[in-house]
């Protein structure tokens, strides 16, 4: 039997003579919590979790069937079919590397690997057809299902087979490559068993979490460990992954990281591996941005972003400390080009605190609450100015706008719209300016829609553009353009030159008029 240290034993004494003098003070030095983390932390004694029910929640379940039973028929596997075209061998095939690789290229042998840049081209090719595996989980008694873009990026077919071994096809609703989410929509006859988004925020590091999924084409399969770190980064702008132990391979992708009640607080997106295979470093991304991008995919095809409109850094400690600033936080403004940001008077040197009634972190945290801000309504901002803060009310304009990757059309409530060379115009309203950023006063033609093989398109040009001169000279209305345009063709022209802005960006494009 070991014997007590002194120290114990002092302890215990030091408490019977509290005793006597103060049995209140006794009492509140008993107390567990707090103050015997204080008690322990003053006698150099490691901290212990006090024998709670919260314990007792996080010990391990003596099973984790109830819970896989619970969830597993919302879970879906998932098979996409494309066509891949590959070069038709012909003639002798070497392996990259042979010495007589270069005398073959010289003389552009047809059908010889790599041999672009012969003058017979790649010669023929034939077409194949590849399968892809994958994951997802259904959202929606209507068959709304979510699983990652990666899994069904350039897919000709998608079928979904779903835990009692049903299979649908599947259409593709909407995705988003910044976050590698996709939605899907299959149609049945019958509601299908769903489950919901949890909070990703209330997940703490240690909490158990269970994996369900397609890994390596097997079949259902479920994978349990906790959560390893959260708000992790990979390479995307709104990255915000959860890390865990739990098993993740491929065929995971697109599969759903559950809580212990069932809710899905992740979706299993990537894994750190030497190998390809699970070492029990994965990553899910995150619900609380999942379910937003969710959401606008199914309502319009397309995200819907915020955006500020200006160029950011991180604010160091040594610019914190010629700044005058408490802290090494925020974002550092660098650039304020025409936009939101401009229109409401942040400057070049500001630094931003607040957005929208938070606080700012980082440069990161930023894009992400105003990437989460509506778009075409005012916002709160709060910059640090001359060592002073300084109120500002920015309107956002939208993201996929200002960056020409939107995709769908604006909402618009002008009754005229004009399709001119390969594209659909109408005039700037106030209700458009608020979506693109422009200030209200700004005067020009929007594009709406771009055809995908028409003039327009082949120059770069994508909805949300701003068109505000045509033939050098200034256009408001659908009229001014079309007189530019008939001006050129009866000068015998064969293009005109516009002005199209895009992120407060200008830039000429020569349009075809013929």
């Amino acid at each position: 039997m070991n014997k007590p240290s002194s120290r114990h034993l002092l302890t215990a004494s030091a408490l019977a003579l509290l005793m006597a003098f103060s049995p209140a003070l006794a009492q509140q030095a008993a107390t567990p919590g707090a103050e015997a983390a204080q008690a322990a932390a003053n006698d150099n004694q490691p901290l212990t979790a006090p024998d709670s029910q919260a314990r007792k929640e996080q010990v391990m379940p003596e099973s984790f069937a109830d819970l896989v039973e619970q969830v597993s028929p919302a879970v879906v596997n998932i098979t996409t079919t494309s066509t891949v075209a590959t070069p038709l061998a012909r003639g002798p095939q070497l392996p990259e590397g042979s010495p007589f690789s270069d005398l073959f290229r010289e003389f552009g042998f047809p059908g010889f690997p790599g041999d672009e840049g012969s003058p017979f081209g790649r010669g023929p090719m034939a077409e194949q057809r590849s399968n892809a595996l994958g994951s997802g989980f259904v959202v929606s008694a209507e068959g709304l299902i979510v699983t990652n873009n990666h899994v069904i990026e350039g897919a000709d077919e998608i079928e979904v087979e779903f835990f009692s071994g049903k299979t649908l096809p599947a259409k593709v609703i909407g995705k988003d490559d910044k976050t590698d989410i996709a939605v899907l929509k299959v149609e049945s006859d019958e509601p299908l068993p769903f489950v919901k988004f949890g909070d990703s925020d209330k997940a703490r590091v240690g909490d158990w979490v269970l994996a369900l999924g397609n890994p390596l084409g097997q079949g259902f399969s479920a994978s349990t460990g906790i959560v390893s770190a959260r708000n992790r980064a990979l390479s995307g702008t709104y990255d915000d992954f959860i890390q865990t132990d739990a098993a993740i391979n491929r065929g995971n992708s697109g599969g759903p990281l559950f809580n212990m009640d069932g809710e899905v607080i992740g979706v299993n997106t990537a894994i750190l591996s030497p190998n390809g295979g699970s070492i029990g470093i994965g990553f899910s991304m995150a619900s609380n941005v999942v379910s937003k991008v969710v959401e606008q995919l199914e309502e319009y095809g397309e995200t819907r972003r915020g955006w500020l409109g200006v160029k950011i850094q991180p604010v160091t400690q040594d610019i914190a400390d010629s700044l005058g600033l408490a802290d090494a936080s925020g974002a550092m403004v660098t650039d304020v080009p025409s936009g939101p940001a401009a229109e409401a008077g942040m400057k070049a040197g500001d630094v931003i605190t607040r957005f929208d009634g938070g606080e700012v972190k980082d440069p990161r945290d930023l894009v992400r609450r105003v990437a989460d801000a509506p778009v075409g309504e005012a916002v709160e901002v709060t910059v640090q100015r001359d060592g002073k803060p300084v109120e500002l009310k920015v309107t956002l304009g939208r993201r996929e706008l200002a960056e020409g990757t939107g995709t769908g059309k604006l909402d618009s409530s002008a009754e005229t719209a004009s399709d001119l060379m390969g594209m659909t115009v109408v005039p700037l309203t106030p209700q458009i300016a608020a979506e693109l950023g422009v200030s209200r006063e700004t005067r020009g033609l929007v594009v709406q829609s771009v055809e995908p093989t028409g003039a327009a398109a082949d120059k770069g040009l994508a909805p949300g553009d701003l068109i505000t001169e045509a033939g050098q000279k200034p256009v408001e209305t659908l009229a001014d353009l079309e007189a530019q345009v008939k001006e050129a063709r009866e000068a015998g022209r064969k293009s005109i030159l516009i002005m199209v802005r895009r992120a407060g960006e200008p830039r000429f494009v020569a349009l075809p008029v013929e």
